[in-house]
Formats: C-alpha cells, structure tokens, sequence
C-alpha cells in the first residue's frame, strides 16, 4: 500500500497487472488560484507505462495533462515539475490548470472543452490520467477557422491546428535558434494561411531573400529590381533619417531646415496646394530638385556666410543620393508621380488575385536605408489602417523575419522610426486590424514587452539561455511545464502556447514540398568542397554583380 496524505491510500499494482486509465493515479493536496499540488502513485504510473495509448503511457511526467472531476466537469491541468517527496516514496507534482470540459454520465470522456476554469477541486480530489479520447475532445476545431501544420506529440494522429482568427488578431512570434528548421516552419504557416485565404493580404519583409524561392506561384515578389517605392512616401522623421548626417545640436539645426524646406516643396506640387493644412508629414509628391532649390533660397537669405554650413551639408547629402544607382528603387526620378493608390494595391495585395502574399526581399538596399524602407512599409500598413477606419476592413497581417534587427531592446536600440513603428504595431495594431508576425533567432534581443504583446508564441528549440529566459517570461502559466522541453526540442519540433491553440502542446511540423521551402538549406561542406572546375568564371560573374551592385 502506498499511503497519500489526509488518510488516503493506493494499493501498488503488481508488475504483470494493467492499471485502467480510469483508476486514479493520485490525489490534490493543495490549490492555489490556477495552480495546485499533486501526490502521484509511483505504482500507478510505473503500470500506466505499459499501456498502448501513448497519452495515458505518459501521464504524470512534465508537460504532459491530467484531469480531475468536479461536479459535472473535468478539470484539464498540465503537469509543471515534479520531485520525490520527502520519504522517498512519492511523487510531488505542481500543476498548472488549462481548462475544464463537460463530464459524460456514461464515459469517463470530456465533451466541449473551454479554456478557463469556473470552479476548483477541493484537497483529496481525485487525479486520472489524460486519454487520446480526451486530447481529440480539447483539440477539435469544431467549426472554427483553422489551419493544421502538424502532428500533437506524442500521438501519432492527433492533428495541431492554429486558430487562424484568434493568432492574428493577436499578433504571433515563431522563435527558434538557427538551424531548427524556423523558416521552412515559417513558409509552412504562410502557405496554410494562403490556402485557407487566397484573397487575403499578407506583407512579409524578407531580409536575406530566402523566401522568394517558396511563393512563386501563389506570391508577388518585390526587390530593389521591381519596387518602386516613391521616396515622397517617407514622413520627417524617416526624411531625417536618410539626409541627415549630424547627432546633437547641429542635427536639430539640420532637421529644423529641411521640416521648412521640406513642407515648401509639398506644397508647391498641384495636390500640396488642394490640402488646406499641409503637414511635413503628409504623403503628398514633391520633386527632390524642388527641395534642393528651396534649400539653396534659404540660404541665400542668410547674412553671415559661415552660417551656411547645415544647407550645404543637407543638400550635398540630397544629391549625393539622387547620383547614387543603388538608391535608385526609391529616389528615382521617374517616381515623382502619384503612384500611392497603384503602390497600395500592389503591396498590400488588394485585391490579391489568388496571391494574397507580398515577399519583400530587402537584401538588396543598401544597409545604410534598410530600416527606413522597413519603417516606411511598416508605418504604411498602420497608416492605412487608421485612416480606412471607416472602410469595410480589410485586415493586413504584416510578417517581420529577422525582428530583432527592426524592434531591438534597449541595450541594442539606436532610435530608429523602424523600432517605433513595430512596437506601435505590437501595441494597437489589433484595435486597427493589423495583426504583427515576429520571426526571431534572438528573442532576448527584441524590446522589451513586444513579445508579451504577442498573443501566440511558436516556440522551437532555443540554446542560449537569456533566450530561454525571455521565453519563459513572455509564456502565460499553462504552458510553463513545457519550458524544460525547449532546449531538448529536435529540428521541426515546438511549443505553441496562447490564443490560437486550445491549449499548450508540443508539435511536430508537416512536411513542406520541395518547391515550397525558402532558399535556406545549409551549404554541405563536405560534399561541395569535392566539386572543382569554373572557379574563374564564378568569380568574374560575382565581381561583375559586385561592382554593379545589383544581381
């Protein structure tokens, strides 16, 4: 006999006998608003691992579900730790409760499950362990918008499915150190999300051009070659950011000189003059000659010529740039038309002709402009969203590979109008219907309260430990008996946790056809490095695009 506190008692099965999955495994001996203490059976779990159900086989050890009648529900908890009890018999369990389901009178299966938990067991209560039957009750979609991108360990059938309304409207984080398969699992997400909506509109900023490759054929695919973003499109703050070279005081006599030029050369244009009160922020054409002109008349006015310097520093800055080919996407002087409604259209995929995804590849600008054209697409997004309130809504689900670059912390921030707009976007995007998705190698990187803003963390194998921690903060109760299984995750493998999934489990992603994985496959060293023959012509066509810089 194995005793248990306040009088109770199991009997310890003998080795040959089968324990049922519907006797008990042990009791409640305490509870705490949504978290309890439990005393396992060694016996009884050590018999349950001889069952066929690999859900019952597992019950009791970390991360795995268990349930507990009271009244006419059972109560669904996830097991956080465990450790040996103080007479080295038995087994002490902290529980974290998920959810409650309605108790059949004539099975031991729960019906209907909800997250949340209306009412608590009392010390003594009985624990059972969690059967396949239950798992298919707690993950069926019912009539839910959903898409399937795995497998539910340990389970061999069981279907994991995301809660495609409840993840973006709430914003999503897939993180996951290099290597673990992040950006196939990333492209399997969007492929889902395509199939399910193929009029939706899905912006992604692609960094370093991996996912081209994997949405050819239901995409639009822009780089420095095809985008054509007016430079009119930026507002002051990322004006200041691309012509302004000073820090200090000096770079506030810089930018108090282009807002006034600035805001003259909106205005001289045919639509700067229909707005009555035009602002340097507004997204109205304006011609960079015209900047320059009103830039040279100002200092024209002035009567001391070693004040000069700020206009001379601005305008050498403004044409340095309309000189330089590789601005060319953007400070073109072909752009100077109203092309907004055409650039809307193509990016944000409206409507989006069965391509509902837009791949900004970004791995072609220059690096000193990289996060001003973020923040320009970025902020457009938000923008619109604002100012079409009172539009049919058309949601938009921007998706940020590499996030850490774009929305760093404090320790790595440089002030840049790129990390202001995603944290804005983090913070009110939902009110607007702007769902964010933050792809990351890094999360400890990432400012501070972004990732808490995100409703559903995607999280696969993580090595270092500060991420690890950052995680740990960010996940909600339920899903902290996972966390252990984090490091120990193999390639492929997550934890999904928050609002679009009935509750924390473990997942084993799909497969992805060939055609639909991102350009991201490790180079084989050992077999690459045997290959030998056309090295000259491979250097001279590199340097040519070198030297061009472009592909």
């Amino acid at each position: 006999m194995t005793e248990m506190p306040g009088g109770h008692a199991f009997a310890t099965p003998a080795a040959p006998r089968v324990v049922s999955p519907r006797d008990p495994i042990g009791i409640v001996t305490e509870i705490a608003g949504s978290c309890g203490r439990v005393v396992f059976d060694p016996g009884r779990l050590a018999a349950l691992e001889r069952q066929d159900d690999p859900i019952v086989a597992a019950a009791g050890s970390v991360g795995s579900q268990i349930k507990l009648r009271v009244g006419g529900v059972w109560l669904v908890a996830s097991v956080r730790s465990l450790e040996l009890a103080d007479d080295g018999e038995r087994i002490v369990a902290l529980v974290d409760f998920l959810g409650e389901g309605d108790a059949s009178p004539r099975t031991d299966v729960l019906a209907r499950f909800r997250r949340g938990v209306t009412r608590y067991p009392m010390p003594g209560c009985h624990v059972h362990p969690v059967a396949t039957t239950d798992l298919r009750q707690i993950y069926a979609t019912e009539d839910r918008a959903h898409i399937e991108i795995g497998t539910v360990h340990p389970t061999r059938d069981i279907r994991a499915a995301l809660y495609v309304d409840a993840m973006l409207g709430k914003h999503f984080a897939l993180l996951g150190s290099t290597g673990t398969g992040k950006s196939t699992s990333a492209a399997l997400i969007l492929h889902r999300i395509c199939d399910l909506a193929p009029q939706g509109h899905i912006l992604m900023i692609d960094p370093h051009g991996e996912y081209a490759a994997a949405f050819k054929t239901n995409g639009a695919i822009f780089d420095v070659s095809n985008l054509q973003m007016p430079y009119w499109l930026m507002n002051f703050a990322e004006h200041c950011e691309v012509f302004l070279t000073t820090t200090g005081s000096s770079r506030q006599t810089d930018a108090d000189i282009l807002a006034k030029c600035l805001l003259l050369a909106r205005g001289k244009g045919r639509l700067g003059q229909a707005i009555a009160k035009l602002t340097v922020d507004a997204p109205v054409p304006y011609l960079l000659s015209d900047l320059v002109a009103f830039i040279q008349l100002e200092m024209g006015k002035l009567d001391r010529a070693g004040d000069t310097a700020p206009y001379m520093r601005l305008k050498t800055k403004i044409e340095e740039i309309k000189a330089d080919p590789r601005y060319g996407f953007m400070f073109s002087g072909l752009l100077v038309a109203d092309t907004m409604a055409g650039f809307i259209e193509r990016i944000f995929r409206l409507p989006g002709g069965g391509k509902p995804i837009s791949i900004i590849d970004v791995s072609g600008v220059p690096s000193e402009i990289t996060s001003v054209v973020v923040a320009v697409l970025s902020r457009m997004v938000f923008d619109f969203a604002i100012w079409s309130r009172h539009e049919p809504r058309l949601p938009i689900l921007l998706v940020c590979e590499e996030a850490h670059r774009y929305i760093p912390n404090e320790r790595n921030a440089d002030a840049s109008s790129v990390g202001r707009i995603l944290g804005r976007i983090a913070k009110e995007g939902r009110k607007y219907g702007v769902s964010l998705g933050l792809i990351t190698q890094r999360p400890s990187d990432l400012a501070e309260g972004v990732l808490s803003q995100c409703g559903t963390i995607i999280a696969m194998r993580l090595n270092n430990d500060r991420d690890q921690a950052f995680v740990r903060a960010a996940m909600p109760e339920g899903a902290r008996g996972f966390l252990d299984a984090i490091p120990a995750l193999r390639n492929r493998e997550c934890i999904i946790c928050g609002e679009g999934v009935a509750i924390p489990i473990r997942v084993a992603f799909d497969g992805l056809e060939e055609v639909k994985r991102p350009a991201s496959e490790d180079p084989l060293f050992s077999a690459l490095w045997t290959e030998v023959g056309g090295e000259d012509e491979i250097i001279t066509r590199t340097i040519t695009r070198w030297r061009a810089q472009g592909r």
